[in-house]
């Protein structure tokens, strides 16, 4: 394998850029998180960002160029290639659209459970709460987790029920008090109810940790786990680590690959600290090592509870951030920025919504040029995959040398 440089993938949560050409199917006919967030705002300056050709990549994919606004200078300059990918998997789910971009489609239908009360086979609830100890459940409904944990939370310290809830996404997510229910209790939970789901072909059961004694303090902490299933093929990571690469993880990256092909995983959270790990990790790496980064906040943060403002702050905070790899890129070094799916802030309901995502690929070597559409996620672990020169993955064609 190619051991002269060092690649790191910055995938932007929920960041679509609109035009799935299948929406309609998925219930999103229409939406656009980049294009529905400038034109509700009506200002957006994302220089960096924009001098890497992420709105000519809004214009490839929707047929608008997003009216941003006047831009700061932008302290970025270095060639790059920009276009939008389309995503194949049957899913709009953070698992599938981590697991193409990984070289790893998902083939197959996920099992989903119903949003409305009871969301749950009670058969399931009473396996899950013998083995457990459990007095029962709350919730058993699809929710936002920051509202049910404020509708819920007070009644969770009381009874001792944890609170359990879904979402568009094949997940069963159990929400508990740190202190009042044990942390440590919590993940034996979510590890009783990972077994329990396996015959449903749910894709992750979520710990979803929280503190505060009100409905008005409580808040989520930075101890998310995830369980999720594990890809049904070997990913970029899987090949990479195996031909003697490094995989650094930061964020949950590590938790929706099940800890396959990650040789060290970062904990984090919050945009700040998230960027603040990624560049750490990546001035610290070795050539031949790559660094992947989920920022959480646009989809968790922002995009599920339909925060446009919040959205937009974070992404001119994302922007600011640029500057600063690529002054620690090496001359032989690249860098993605993706996402895994969209989830416009302007749309009906709390979910994600089917789109196009931006892709980017930056670096002192890199040839500028528009790639287009990419027919799947998986063209940038076919990218990285020849970067790297590694054997060619299953799914996708790399546009390095494009």
């Amino acid at each position: 394998m190619n051991k002269t440089g060092k690649a790191v993938i910055l995938m932007m949560d929920s960041f679509g850029i609109g035009g799935a050409e299948d929406a309609a199917k998925f219930g999103d006919a229409g939406a656009d998180t980049l294009g529905h967030i400038v034109q509700t705002r009506g200002k957006l300056n994302i220089p960096n960002l924009t001098a890497l050709g992420l709105l000519e990549a809004a214009k490839a994919s929707t047929g608008n160029l997003p009216q941003t606004g006047p831009q700061t200078e932008a302290k970025i300059h270095m060639p790059s290639k920009y276009g939008f990918m389309k995503e194949i998997s049957h899913g709009k789910d953070t698992s599938s659209g981590h697991w193409e971009m990984a070289g790893c489609p998902v083939q197959f239908d996920w099992g989903y459970f119903p949003p409305n009360y009871p969301s749950f086979p009670q058969e399931l609830v009473d396996k899950i709460c013998q083995e457990a100890g459990l007095p029962g459940i709350l919730g058993n409904k699809a929710a936002s987790g920051t509202a049910i944990i404020e509708e819920l939370g007070m009644e969770h310290i009381k009874t001792g029920k944890p609170i359990c809830y879904t979402s568009a996404d094949s997940v069963f997510q159990i929400a508990a008090h740190e202190k009042h229910f044990g942390l440590d209790r919590l993940y034996k939970v979510c590890e009783i109810a990972f077994k329990h789901v396996k015959p449903y072909n749910i894709a992750r059961v979520i710990a979803r940790p929280f503190e505060g004694e009100t409905p008005q303090t409580f808040k989520r902490t930075k101890n998310r786990h995830d369980y999720s299933v594990t890809p049904p093929n070997p990913t970029l990571l899987d090949v990479l680590k195996n031909a003697g690469g490094e995989v650094i993880s930061v964020g949950k990256i590590a938790d929706i690959f099940a800890q396959q092909g990650i040789t060290k995983a970062i904990k984090a959270s919050g945009l700040e600290e998230l960027w603040n790990a990624t560049l750490q990790a990546f001035k610290e790496a070795k050539p031949g090592s790559l660094v992947f980064t989920n920022f959480v906040d646009f989809d968790m943060a922002w995009g599920h509870r339909r925060d446009t403002e919040g959205y937009a702050q974070g992404l001119e905070y994302f922007d600011s951030r640029l500057p600063e790899l690529a002054a620690l890129m090496g001359a032989n070094d690249i860098a993605f920025i993706t996402a895994d799916h969209g989830c416009d802030p302007t749309y009906k309901g709390t979910d994600h919504t089917r789109e196009h995502v931006p892709v980017i690929l930056f670096g002192p070597q890199v040839t500028p040029k528009a790639l287009g559409a990419r027919d799947t996620y998986a063209d940038l672990g076919q990218t990285a995959a020849d970067f790297f020169a590694l054997p060619p993955l299953p799914f996708g064609k790399s546009f390095l040398k494009d």
